[in-house]
C-alpha cells in the first residue's frame, strides 16, 4: 500500500450508474438515481461515493450502516411510525442498520456515502 492507492474525489472519474428503485418501491414521482462507487473493499463490506437523487419517494429498508453527507438539495427520512428528519446541505449524519420506511427527495439531492454492510 502507497499513496498513490489514496482516493481523491475531487480527482477520480467513476462512470455514474444510474437507476431507478423498483416500481413497487416507488411511491411519488420519478425518483431517478445515480451512483458513483468511488472505492469498494476486497470483501464487499464496505463501499464510499457520491450518490444523487431525483425528486420522489421510495421505500426503504437498511441492511447496511450508512454515514451520509448531503452536499446538495432537501430530503425527508420517514421511519414506519411516520417520524421524519429532514436533511438539507450540510447535514452529516448515521444511518443504522434496520431503518425502514421511505427516503422522499423534495429538491435533487447529492450526498456522500460511506457504507458498512452489515452481515447477518
Amino acid at each position: 500500500m502507497n499513496v498513490a492507492q489514496i482516493i481523491d474525489f475531487a480527482s477520480v472519474t467513476t462512470a455514474p450508474e444510474h437507476y431507478r428503485p423498483a416500481a413497487e418501491k416507488i411511491l411519488k414521482g420519478d425518483p431517478e438515481q445515480s451512483v458513483r462507487n468511488h472505492y469498494g473493499s476486497p470483501c464487499g463490506q464496505f463501499n464510499v461515493g457520491i450518490w444523487e437523487g431525483a425528486v420522489g419517494q421510495w421505500t426503504i429498508n437498511y441492511t447496511e450502516h450508512e454515514y451520509c453527507e448531503i452536499l446538495q438539495g432537501v430530503s425527508v427520512i420517514r421511519d414506519q411510525d411516520g417520524n421524519a428528519k429532514t436533511v438539507r446541505a450540510g447535514d452529516r449524519f448515521v444511518i443504522p442498520a434496520g431503518l425502514k420506511g421511505t427516503w422522499e427527495v423534495l429538491e435533487p439531492c447529492r450526498k456522500v456515502y460511506v457504507i458498512f454492510e452489515a452481515k447477518a
